[in-house]
C-alpha cells in the first residue's frame, strides 16, 4: 500500500481521525467523500428539478414575451388613465383632483351630508376586518390553548389541531363563498369569513406560542395547589400575553388586506368599488381606489407596528408617535442599509 500523502494526514488530523494509515480512518475519510459526492449529486437532481418544473409551469400558464412585448403600448395608454396628467402653476403633474372628486362623488371616504356622517367604502373595508378580527379572537385563543399539548394531552390535542388545519387549507374567499346561504352577499357575510379565517391562523399563532413558554412557572403553579384553569390562566397565558397581542395585531393587519379582496366578490367596501371600475375600464377611478387601499392597509400596518414594538421588552426602541414615524421612517432604513453595507 502506498505511503500516505501530507495531505491527507493534514486532513484526516484536522477532522480528529489520526494518522491516515489507521484503516478507520481511511474509511472515514472514504465515507466523507461518498456523503459529499451525495449531497453533490442531490443538490443538482434539485435544481434540474425545479427548472423543470418552473419550465412547465410557464407552459400551463401559457406564458408568451412577445405579447407581452406586443402590448406594451396599451398598457402605457393605460398609464396616462392611471395617472391623468394636468398642471400645477405650470409644471406637469398627476391630477389629484380627479382621484378626490371620485372618491368624494362616490363617497369612497368619510363625508357628511344633511348634517349627518356617510361612512365611506374605506370604513366598510375597515369594519368587515376589524369585526371579523374581533368575532374571530375568541375562537382562535380557545383552540389555540386546547391545540397545546401542554393542556389537552396527546394526541387528543389534534381534534382541535385538525379543526384548525381544516380551516386554514379553505381560503377565506372560499369561506365567503360558503357562507353566502347564511347571511347574503354583504359584508356582514365578509365579516364572518374572516372571523373563520381567524380562528385557523390566529389559533395556530397562539398554539406554538404556548409551547416555547418556560416549565418553571407552571409547576410553580400548580405547587400551590391551583386548579387546572389557574394553571393555564396564570402560569401558562400570563407568560405570552405581549406575544399574543402582537399577534393580533399583525393578524388585524392581515384581515385588512383580506377584507379588500372580499370586497372584489361582493363584500363591499374599497375591493367591490374596485371591481366596478374594472368592469367598466376607468382607470383614473381604479387608481382612486388603488391610493386608498394603499393609504389603508399603510395606516394600519402602522399602528400595528407601532403596538408590537411598545410590547417588547427591551426599552431601547423608539417610543415616538406616528408622525415621528413617518417621518423618520427613510433615515432608519437608510441607517439600516448602510449598516448592512459596512458589515
Amino acid at each position: 500500500m502506498s505511503a500516505p500523502s501530507s495531505d491527507d494526514n493534514s486532513i484526516a488530523t484536522y477532522f480528529g481521525y489520526g494518522e491516515i494509515g489507521d484503516s478507520d480512518a481511511e474509511q472515514k475519510l472514504q465515507d466523507m467523500k461518498r456523503r459529499k459526492t451525495r449531497r453533490r449529486l442531490w443538490t443538482l437532481a434539485g435544481i434540474v428539478a425545479t427548472y423543470a418544473l418552473f419550465y412547465a409551469s410557464l407552459l400551463v400558464i401559457e406564458f408568451n414575451l412577445a405579447e407581452l412585448v406586443g402590448q406594451l403600448g396599451q398598457f402605457y395608454d393605460a398609464l396616462l388613465e392611471y395617472f391623468p396628467p394636468t398642471t400645477y402653476f405650470g409644471i406637469p403633474f398627476v391630477d389629484l383632483g380627479a382621484y378626490l372628486d371620485f372618491m368624494i362623488a362616490e363617497n369612497l371616504i368619510l363625508t357628511i351630508e344633511g348634517g349627518q356622517i356617510v361612512w365611506g367604502a374605506m370604513f366598510v373595508t375597515l369594519a368587515v376586518a376589524f369585526a371579523g378580527t374581533v368575532l374571530g379572537l375568541p375562537l382562535a385563543l380557545f383552540f389555540g390553548v386546547m391545540s397545546s399539548e401542554r393542556v389537552v394531552p396527546y394526541p387528543f390535542n389534534f381534534l382541535f389541531r385538525g379543526t384548525m388545519s381544516l380551516i386554514r387549507a379553505i381560503p377565506g374567499l372560499v369561506w365567503f363563498l360558503i357562507l353566502i346561504p347564511l347571511a347574503g352577499v354583504t359584508p356582514f357575510t365578509g365579516a364572518l369569513a374572516i372571523m373563520v379565517d381567524t380562528t385557523g391562523y390566529l389559533g395556530r399563532l397562539f398554539t406554538d406560542e404556548l409551547e416555547e413558554i418556560e416549565d418553571g412557572p407552571i409547576e410553580g403553579i400548580r405547587s400551590t395547589g391551583a386548579s387546572r384553569t389557574q394553571i393555564v390562566s396564570f402560569g401558562m397565558l400570563s407568560q405570552v400575553f405581549r406575544q399574543f397581542i402582537a399577534w393580533i395585531a399583525f393578524d388585524l393587519e392581515h384581515n385588512v388586506r383580506a377584507a379588500v379582496g372580499l370586497g372584489i366578490i361582493g363584500a363591499g367596501g374599497l375591493g367591490l368599488e374596485l371591481y366596478i371600475q374594472r368592469q367598466t375600464f376607468n382607470y383614473t377611478n381604479m387608481m382612486a381606489c388603488i391610493i386608498l387601499i394603499f393609504l389603508l392597509a399603510a395606516s394600519v400596518e402602522l399602528i400595528s407596528q407601532r403596538v408590537r414594538s411598545s410590547l417588547r421588552e427591551d426599552d431601547d426602541v423608539e417610543q415616538s408617535g406616528i408622525l415621528e414615524a413617518f417621518v423618520n421612517a427613510p433615515k432608519k432604513i437608510l441607517t439600516s442599509t448602510m449598516g448592512r453595507r459596512d458589515r
